[in-house]
């Protein structure tokens, strides 16, 4: 039985590969491809799912739009026995500058949808794995700037921040959550 669930928000299909709203997704794609662990396609809990080798971690990613993430994510908890503190969702952000992480315990949805659903549905008392997509500026510009691709040198950002992702997995494994804060969260 997992200790600790990483979820990864993002939309499904080929043409939001890449785009900023897919960092999490992706991410987990990216982590279980690098590390030979096979993600299955669940359709009862409308997501892809898969367990690491130590069987410490349930990695994973709804098979749904961003703002229908909480259907999955409350079956993907109850299916597995999860506990909601020990979930992680990996999420862009559009309030962080691109390529900075930080690790939240609970709190609100900040105008995200998918935290906005699964907030709706399990509750709030989840960690959140917050990857900044910087801002387009203006408001009315957050559709297409969240839904479009990074440039270049925001390619660079993330690719380092997926680096420092990298170097918490362990801690997250083990809930070590100030000690996974500490290390992303100083200078």
């Amino acid at each position: 039985m997992p200790k600790i669930c990483i979820l990864g928000l993002g939309n499904p299909g080929q043409k939001y590969n890449g785009t900023r709203h897919n960092i999490g997704k992706d991410w987990v794609i990216q982590y279980c491809l690098e590390n030979q662990i096979d993600l299955t396609i669940k359709n009862k809990l409308d997501a892809s799912i898969a367990m690491s080798v130590d069987e410490k971690v349930l990695w994973g990613f709804p098979n749904l739009y961003v703002n229908e993430s909480g259907q999955s994510v409350k079956k993907i908890i109850r299916n597995n026995s999860l506990e909601l503190p020990n979930t992680i969702v990996i999420h862009d952000d559009l309030d962080l500058p691109a390529g900075t992480l930080r690790l939240k315990v609970e709190g609100g949805h900040g105008g995200h949808n998918g935290l906005r659903s699964i907030i709706s549905l399990v509750g709030n008392h989840f960690i959140r794995l917050r990857v900044g997509i910087g801002h387009p500026g203006d408001k009315a510009d957050v559709t297409n700037w969240v839904l479009g691709k990074f440039k270049p040198n925001e390619k660079a950002l993330l690719d380092d921040s997926y680096i420092e992702f990298l170097n918490i997995i362990d801690f997250l494994a083990d809930l070590q959550i100030e000690k996974a804060q500490l290390r992303l969260h100083t200078e």
